[in-house]
Order: structure tokens, then C-alpha cells, then sequence
């Protein structure tokens, strides 16, 4: 893994999915259950994809995103009451995939709590089989990896997955 960038750096990036850790989420060693951190991240993530045309509702317009592949990082915990909320930076695209790294932070501590690197998959849902991204999605990707590639803070990746 690359090294981390700081909290003010990822906490530049737009803001997805705030909220505070509520007592439902703490598992018996007093934090918030590792179940979660995937959970909050990817409805942050489905929020920041609202902004390149892929809406929550794509199902009903017979496309979808798989996940294919995560890889999670847990930097520093989440308590109780500890304000979180999510960052996006979309690193890169093929015909039919996506490759991203989403950011849970610790707002109350101002530090980054969990890294989620994800491969997600574009789906035609009539064949429930992969497709290639419509060219108005396809370009609203491709400007936004543009623009996350010329930001200071660079994604942290794991090396363990890639697009194909």
C-alpha cells in the first residue's frame, strides 16, 4: 500500500453519507462492527456515483453495478457518537468496470478510519451478465477519473487488484 495521505486531504473531497456512529452499530469490543465500514462506504459510494449518471434506481432502467472486488484497509477505529463520513476517488475505468477507493472518516478525530478499494462491474440486468458503460456514462467516468488524477492527494491502492 501506497502511503496514506492526511485527513485534510481526503476531507477536501466531497462529503457522502454523514453521520454518527449509532450504539446499533458497536460490536463486543466496544467499536463499530466490521460489517458496517463496508455498509456506510457504499452508500457513500452510490451517492457519488449519482454524479457520474448512474443513478440508485439504474435497476428499474435495466442497468446495474456489481461489486467484484474489495479489498478493506482498517486504519483507525470508529466509537460510538464518532461523527463518520465517506470520500470518493474514482481511479479508473475499462469497457466494463470500474476501480475505485472510497475513504471512511473519522470526523471527530479528524483521521482516516478505513480504505475501501473496490472493483465494480457495470451489469445489463435483462442478461444479468456485464456490459460496456453507455457512452454518457462512460464520459462522465472518464472526466471524473481525469479530474481525481490531477488532484494533490493520490488514491491508496493495495496492488492487489487492477482492472481488466
Amino acid at each position: 500500500m501506497t502511503t496514506l495521505p492526511s485527513y485534510a486531504e481526503i476531507a477536501a473531497l466531497p462529503s457522502y453519507s454523514e453521520r454518527p456512529v449509532p450504539v446499533a452499530f458497536e460490536d463486543i469490543n466496544g467499536h463499530m462492527n466490521v460489517r458496517y465500514y463496508l455498509g456506510i462506504a457504499s452508500e457513500g459510494l452510490d451517492e457519488a456515483l449519482t454524479e457520474v449518471g448512474i443513478p440508485t434506481n439504474w435497476a428499474d432502467k435495466g442497468f446495474a453495478i456489481f461489486s467484484a472486488e474489495h479489498h478493506l484497509t482498517y486504519v483507525a477505529e470508529l466509537l460510538t457518537g464518532d461523527a463518520v463520513s465517506v470520500r470518493v476517488l474514482l481511479v479508473g475505468r475499462s469497457e466494463r468496470a470500474l476501480h475505485l477507493v472510497v475513504y471512511l472518516l473519522d470526523d471527530t478525530h479528524e483521521q482516516i478510519s478505513c480504505i475501501v478499494e473496490e472493483i465494480c462491474l457495470h451489469m445489463d440486468m435483462s442478461t444479468r451478465k456485464t456490459s460496456p458503460w453507455p457512452e454518457e456514462v462512460a464520459a462522465q467516468i472518464d472526466a471524473r477519473v481525469a479530474e481525481h488524477r490531477g488532484l494533490p492527494v493520490q488514491p491508496t491502492l493495495s496492488g492487489s487488484m487492477q482492472l481488466r
